[in-house]
């Protein structure tokens, strides 16, 4: 039991450190793909409560070190917890992509309008959807960028076997035992 503890903790730490670090470099001004990537990633691999706080983990690093903008926060976290849902309802891939797209693109970009409000003091040249563009442009590329990571995945074998360390190992009908 301590065994798998330690190794959820891991591929954690480890799905994390490879958002923190891919995040900026593959960041387009005011997108952030690469963390819908990790999004869509973590909800099949270890599930909406994991993915949610990784999501909140690398929100806070990304704010605290690189100097980001709470939209780091209200637009990732959204995403990680519908698309862990998404995955679960769905118990497909694509449940993923369109719950990270959905919890980012939509109501992490709302959300994030009051926020930057209350952050900045100002309302000026804000308007409540001037964050929805470019957060549905990063949804989008980064969900379809995570697809193709999970379906090379999934032939692989990998996926169940990283979601069986999460307890929530889900068979997929393209996935072979």
């Amino acid at each position: 039991m301590a065994k798998s503890n330690v190794q959820r903790l891991a591929m954690l730490a480890m799905m994390i450190a490879l958002d923190v670090v891919l995040s900026p470099l593959f960041r387009i001004e005011g997108m952030a793909p690469m963390s819908s990537v990790m999004n869509v990633l973590a909800a099949v691999i270890m599930g909406p409560l994991y993915a949610t706080l990784m999501a909140v983990i690398c929100a806070i690093i990304r704010m605290g070190l690189m100097g980001i903008p709470p939209l780091a926060l209200t637009g990732a976290v959204f995403g990680a917890f519908l698309a862990g849902w998404g995955f679960r309802l769905a118990r497909h891939n694509w449940g993923a992509a369109i719950g990270e797209i959905i919890g980012t693109g939509l109501i992490g970009s709302l959300v994030s309008f009051p926020v930057m409000v209350w952050f900045t003091g100002s309302t000026q040249a804000l308007y409540w959807f001037v964050y929805t563009p470019r957060f549905f442009g990063g949804s989008i590329s980064g969900s379809l960028i995570g697809l193709v990571v999970l379906y090379q995945l999934d032939r692989l074998g990998m996926t169940k076997k990283l979601q069986r360390l999460f307890q929530g190992a889900i068979s997929h009908a393209n996935v072979a035992d």
